[in-house]
């Protein structure tokens, strides 16, 4: 596996997602694109098109309310020569200060006509940010928000 150019299309892809730019998040997102989220106990599953919707939707409260994101990487995992497992803790800041809760994310990129791509998400809502701190403390390999 080429660590350096997931690790560049890595970057691109958080980079997008802290600037809001739906635009520049959607050339990360292959629109094969499937998903599952869990929120309070129910599980959802959705493709491209409400994964896209979604974003434009999260994008438009942080700019309403001047707010930013606080993405964390928890652990980079490859699966395969051409699919890497990225799983990212990532919470909004409103007015200076972090959420309690945000979302985990299991998100499995693959290479795609020389692209890295996210392909799969599996996503836990509503995680205390204490106990996912303590994790990437003490066992992740960096904060990258």
């Amino acid at each position: 596996m080429n660590n350096q150019t997931f690790r560049m299309a890595l970057d691109g892809f958080l980079q997008g997602w802290k600037d809001s730019s739906l635009k520049e998040l959607e050339r990360f997102i292959s629109t094969d694109y499937q998903a599952r989220e869990v929120r309070d106990g129910e599980i959802e599953a959705f493709k491209y098109e409400e994964s896209m919707e979604g974003w434009k939707q999260g994008f438009a409260f942080i700019n309403e309310h001047d707010a930013e994101w606080e993405i964390h990487e928890v652990a980079i995992i490859p699966l395969k020569e051409d699919e890497t497992l990225a799983i990212l803790y990532a919470t909004i800041v409103l007015d200076g200060k972090p959420m309690e809760t945000g979302n985990l994310f299991s998100d499995t990129f693959k290479k795609v006509q020389g692209n890295w791509k996210l392909v799969r998400s599996y996503i836990e809502t509503g995680i205390g940010r204490g106990k996912v701190r303590e994790t990437i403390e003490r066992d992740g390999p960096q904060n990258r928000s």
